[in-house]
């Protein structure tokens, strides 16, 4: 009979009935509270009195927010000097390692991505035969495969988000990674040597790469988002401060690396028209130029993608830790179906807020494009050359650069945060486009073209400070693990739906009808997140994942902790009765009470393991998951249930104990 080796000493409750373990609502003891207090309240989060950080006055929840964000921007500007002082490149090298990396992917599909706009014009100079003339007079190209270009692109993405989703949290998140990675290379292979008989033949290899490419960008938004936010929770007991102060910042971190991906795509587009025009970017651009650019152009990011397929495959190989580890709590082996289904009952007002947020801020991502395309219309006053539309665009690159960065340095802070942020954007864009819409004649006049260049760069700084980006993460942070993949790839999906319809709207309605149509996408993106979005801003997710685990066992309304405070819920949500539940003594007591039954069954399954005694270097191998002066406190006052020659005992939910056998001892787990 297996045992934990020589009895611990007791406290003073010999019984093994700790209060905590029969009464909820006790008298924590100092000891305890000594032991708890640090591990289960966090400085970062509490204050000294134990006081979580949103159930402080307004005032008082101020000073406390702008102390410890201080605190930690001088612990981690100290810890950039000591790196600096080591090595002058090693604080370069921690921002490759840890944002770019994760973002490569987003990095380059974004330079593919928006390549597809930058090379319109280019193609329409270069073959006028097929773009300049209807095929119907004599064009050599057929009108609706030039127009798929931009559809089957949309809806190849469409496509990836869902089925890559569903992948993710079926086979886990490296897997999705790797295959987003190969798609994606493959594609660029085709991208670059597409070819046709004829020139309507080209289109047609054209479009269909396009939509095999597609996938693959699909599939990088839900496990971008996915992954790069489990590896910074942790996969102890109970999360990490990277998780609660810099979790936003991590995967927006990493989303911004589309930006980049669209910066550097324009500014080889340049350089490469540079090279193969003789130097000049002034029509006219003979064929042999155009293909070299394009070709080039699509080549580089191969070669990037290749290295991706080959980081992913082998230095990411932990990448599913955290949704394997919540299968194993869940006892399910392949897709999460319970999950997916009560996903849809109890979140679905969130999945209001994600879905129809995305898709209402990519119609304004794509409206965009109206600011760009008239204002460079005047002042451009007809050029022929597409070099002035190619160096605004890249300006317009550089400001919305600026909004995705002081998102990532906003986003985690507990005063404005994600849905605040996303609110504000929308309502800004909104204004920024009403104004010209019922004024268009007046800004567009070539004496007011400053104002409209105003509110075009403008619209793009709070489409990145705002929406664009608290989307990315919103979609996968108020899912459960076992469904997060499934649910930010349906909701980037009805994004691209957004996308998809400003595309085909656009095609209808003339240019003072589309500023009057696109501002009332924004109004209804800041009722969506007033009304159905839930702030995450500072929420523990491994407290999500507690309520999650009641909810699926059908006991949602055990569960008193943080994740259903009023401040962490929506509007639609509290109206619902759920921030009632909230009672921070009630939820200390028992998640000590999780802590130490979780313990004695990891014990248990040691002991079972070695089929002996535990020795040190078992209770050092326990240290991952709880800490040294946590075990010595639950061996001080719990009765060790096993000795050696007495049978199996494993606590009970309400604290009594029962003898089980080996096959029942994981069935009293607690999650």
């Amino acid at each position: 009979m297996a045992d934990y080796g020589p009895a611990a000493p007791h406290g003073p409750d010999m019984s093994g009935q700790h209060p905590s373990m029969v009464n909820p609502q006790f008298d924590m003891s100092e000891d305890e509270a000594r032991v708890f207090s640090r591990l289960l309240k966090p400085d970062d989060s509490y204050d000294e009195n134990g006081v979580y950080w949103a159930d402080m006055g307004w005032f008082k929840r101020a000073r406390f927010v702008l102390s410890t964000d201080y605190a930690e921007y001088k612990r981690e500007g100290a810890s950039v000097w000591e790196m600096f002082k080591k090595d002058p490149l090693s604080p370069v090298s921690f921002y490759f390692r840890n944002m770019v990396l994760p973002g490569a992917g987003l990095g380059l599909e974004g330079y593919v991505l928006f390549s597809i706009g930058n090379l319109k014009p280019l193609f329409q100079k270069g073959f006028p035969a097929c773009w300049g003339t209807k095929a119907g007079q004599g064009g050599a190209c057929n009108d609706t495969w030039l127009a798929a270009i931009e559809y089957m692109e949309i809806v190849g993405i469409i496509f990836g988000q869902i089925l890559v989703g569903v992948i993710g949290d079926w086979l886990g998140r490296r897997w999705g990674l790797i295959q987003d990675a190969t798609i994606m290379f493959i594609g660029l292979l085709m991208l670059t040597a597409m070819w046709g008989v004829t020139l309507n033949g080209w289109i047609i290899c054209y479009v269909w790469s396009l939509f095999f490419y597609g996938v693959g960008v699909g599939g990088e938004y839900p496990m971008t988002a996915t992954s790069g936010m489990e590896n910074a929770v942790g996969s102890g007991k109970v999360s990490t401060k990277e998780d609660r102060l810099h979790r936003g910042r991590k995967v927006t971190s990493a989303f911004l690396m589309q930006g980049w991906g669209q910066f550097f795509n324009q500014v080889l587009l340049i350089l490469l028209l540079l090279i193969f025009h003789h130097g000049s970017g002034n029509p006219p651009y003979s064929e042999v130029a155009v293909q070299w650019t394009f070709r080039i152009s699509f080549a580089i990011p191969a070669v990037g993608t290749l290295w991706l397929v080959y980081y992913r495959t082998y230095k990411m190989k932990s990448a599913s830790k955290q949704l394997q580890l919540q299968k194993k709590k869940s006892n399910v082996t392949g897709y999460d179906t319970q999950s997916l289904k009560m996903t849809f009952t109890h979140f679905g007002g969130r999945v209001i807020a994600t879905a129809g947020a995305w898709y209402m801020n990519d119609v304004f991502f794509y409206g965009n494009k109206l600011f760009q395309s008239e204002f460079i219309s005047v002042v451009t006053k007809g050029s022929p050359s597409i070099m002035p539309g190619w160096l605004y665009n890249l300006i317009n690159v550089g400001v919305s650069l600026c909004g995705y960065y002081l998102a990532s340095f906003f986003i985690d802070n507990k005063l404005y945060g994600r849905k605040h942020m996303q609110t504000v954007g929308f309502m800004m864009d909104f204004i920024l486009f009403v104004i010209p819409a019922f004024k268009l004649d007046y800004f567009t006049d070539p004496a007011n073209i400053k104002g409209f260049q105003a509110m075009y760069f403008l619209s793009s700084f709070f489409n990145q400070f705002g929406p664009n980006s608290v989307t990315f993460i919103a979609a996968a942070e108020v899912y459960p693990t076992a469904v997060r993949a499934t649910a930010h790839g349906f909701s980037a999906a009805v994004g691209k739906l957004g996308a998809l319809t400003a595309a085909v709207l656009y095609n209808y309605i003339d240019t003072q009808t589309k500023f009057y149509v696109v501002p009332w996408f924004g109004l209804a993106g800041v009722v969506l997140s007033v009304v159905f979005l839930p702030d995450t801003t500072g929420l523990d997710l491994k407290e999500q994942e507690r309520r999650w685990a009641l909810i699926r066992a059908g006991r949602g309304h055990e569960y008193h902790g943080v994740a259903v405070h009023p401040k962490h819920l929506s509007w639609w949500e509290r109206s619902r009765g759920l921030g009632k539940q909230y009672d921070a003594d009630a939820d200390y007591a028992q998640r000590v009470q999780e802590m130490r039954k979780e313990w004695e069954v990891l014990m248990q399954e040691k002991a079972d393991e070695k089929s002996g005694p535990l020795d040190q270097n078992d209770w050092e191998d326990l240290e991952h998951e709880f800490s040294h002066e946590v075990q010595e406190y639950f061996k001080k006052t719990s009765k060790s249930p096993i000795l050696a020659g007495q049978e199996k005992q494993v606590p009970l939910l309400d604290g009594k104990r029962e003898s089980d056998s080996d096959d029942t001892i994981n069935e009293k787990r607690v999650v």
